[in-house]
């Protein structure tokens, strides 16, 4: 007997059996018989689940393993085989053989089957077995003892999403910080505001950068505190929340288990029933999620308005040459880093989107869409990771100011006059607007040939230190 692999040809099988009936499974492989189902019916993405989720799955099935073991549950060498495949799933090494789509149907049963059959093979191996074997160590009898998909799952989601945004805070941060020492940098670089994409009054460019440094503060915090909606669980709830053919002794303990397996302050949900079938806290986090990436996408697309042209556009920044821009105009270089990162962010709000929408087709006892949630919320999360290190990196750390073009800016539009209406009045100001307007001279010649401010009391009204004071003395 044979089956075929990717490239045509025959390999050889075992062969398992399910509720279904026989299949032939490849018969060097750590998966079995529900893998090769699951395998054979969700040909969706083409990719298998986030890497964080299959460590976070593995972390559960230790927990389950270390304590059905020291409840005496589960013998001793069959415990120790189960934890130490499981530790092997955890640091990578059998990882590749969880290979189940990324999006399943059965809330994430085929998810729960791979990783049982993987951890099963190899703990039988461990044992002297051989795989598909199961003669000492089962899939369903050891791995999955005291536990269901729907208790496992739910809770691999919050562990996983708990592990990705530890690393998405200090990318947050590094941003926020970056931004705090352009804002250092700028403090004395007067420029024109602008309101609807017209001129508006002067500011500095630090002013600016002082923005989006409070704008990543925010994402830092709410990134923060959001953790604490993930950190309650549904571990020992099984099917449906109510414990059904867990020992009480196993419920109590597996979550401290699972607290001293992963080093999070995990606790178990005070309604198990609710925790099992309702996820608004993922709709939550995958809401704040989508904040930062519109933070993301407004500053980046702030910075590609500054500087673009450059010599027919606003260009006050100058940003990073990373790349030649283009395939027939010799010399042209784009804001690539700043489009890269707002089409990330454009992405996190449709995982967003795709997460609401399956939160709230829960059904009664149960959410079947448990995948399609676990996938969008990690994949926004690495979104966020790698646009963040990358805009830092390759993008605002090397930006540098045009200041000279940022003065020419003030100087040429009459709307910088606003500056000067509390030494002149209302009138006044608006007759040097008006002469800037319609014979194109700059805004501190009018403004000395009014007679009304001597070029001391103008670059007084106009310096970075008067923009940047909040209001003036009166």
């Amino acid at each position: 007997m044979g089956v075929q692999n990717a490239g045509g040809a025959r390999t050889a099988t075992r062969t398992e059996h399910d509720l279904l009936g026989a299949r032939e499974v490849p018969i060097d492989s750590y998966f079995g018989v529900h893998t090769v189902r699951a395998l054979e019916n969700f040909h969706l993405t083409g990719r298998p689940m986030h890497p964080a989720l299959v460590r976070a799955l593995a972390r559960v099935k230790l927990a389950c393993a270390l304590a059905n073991t020291e409840l005496g549950f589960l013998g001793e060498s069959v415990g120790l085989a189960v934890a130490r495949a499981g530790e092997e799933m955890i640091s990578g090494e059998l990882a590749r053989h969880v290979v189940v789509d990324a999006l399943q149907g059965g809330a994430g049963t085929s998810a729960n089957m791979n990783v049982n059959e993987v951890l099963a093979n190899r703990a039988e191996e461990i044992l002297g077995g051989h795989r598909g074997d199961y003669a000492m160590v089962h899939p369903l009898r050891h791995v999955n003892l005291h536990q269901s998909t729907n208790d496992v799952f739910p809770t691999a989601i919050r562990v996983a999403a708990l592990e990705e945004l530890s690393r998405l805070e200090p990318v947050v941060a590094g941003l926020q910080e970056s931004f705090q020492s352009l804002e250092g940098r700028f403090a004395g670089v007067l420029k024109l505001g602008r309101t609807q994409l017209m001129d508006a009054v002067p500011m500095t460019l630090g002013m600016s950068f002082s923005a989006y440094g409070e704008a990543m503060g925010r994402d830092r915090w709410r990134i923060f505190k959001c953790r604490e909606r993930l950190r309650v669980v549904n571990l020992g709830g099984t099917a449906i929340g109510t414990g059904l053919t867990a020992p009480r002794r196993y419920i109590f303990l597996v979550v401290e288990k699972l607290r001293q397996v992963t080093g999070m302050n995990l606790a178990r949900a005070e309604n198990l029933v609710d925790a099992t079938q309702n996820h608004d806290a993922l709709v939550e986090v995958s809401g704040i999620l989508r904040a930062h990436a519109v933070n993301l996408f407004k500053i980046s697309s702030d910075l590609r308005l500054l500087a673009s042209g450059p010599t027919a556009g606003l260009g006050e920044l100058k940003l990073p040459e990373v790349q030649a821009g283009s395939s027939i105009m010799p010399g042209k270089v784009n804001p690539v880093i700043c489009e890269a990162v707002g089409q990330a962010a454009i992405r996190v709000m449709a995982e967003d989107h795709a997460l609401t929408q399956a939160a709230q087709q829960g059904q009664l006892e149960l959410n079947a869409f448990a995948p399609l949630m676990a996938q969008a919320l990690l994949e926004s999360i690495e979104l966020l990771i790698n646009a963040g290190k990358m805009f830092r990196a390759r993008c605002v750390e090397g930006i540098e100011a045009d200041a000279a073009r940022c003065a020419a800016h003030v100087d040429a539009s009459w709307c910088a006059v606003t500056a000067l209406v509390p030494a002149v009045g209302y009138e006044a100001a608006t007759a040097i607007a008006a002469r800037v307007r319609a014979e194109g001279i700059g805004l501190r010649k009018a403004a000395t040939e009014s007679g009304l401010l001597s070029l001391e009391e103008l670059d007084r009204l106009l310096s970075p230190e008067a923009m940047t004071a909040l209001g003036h003395a009166g």
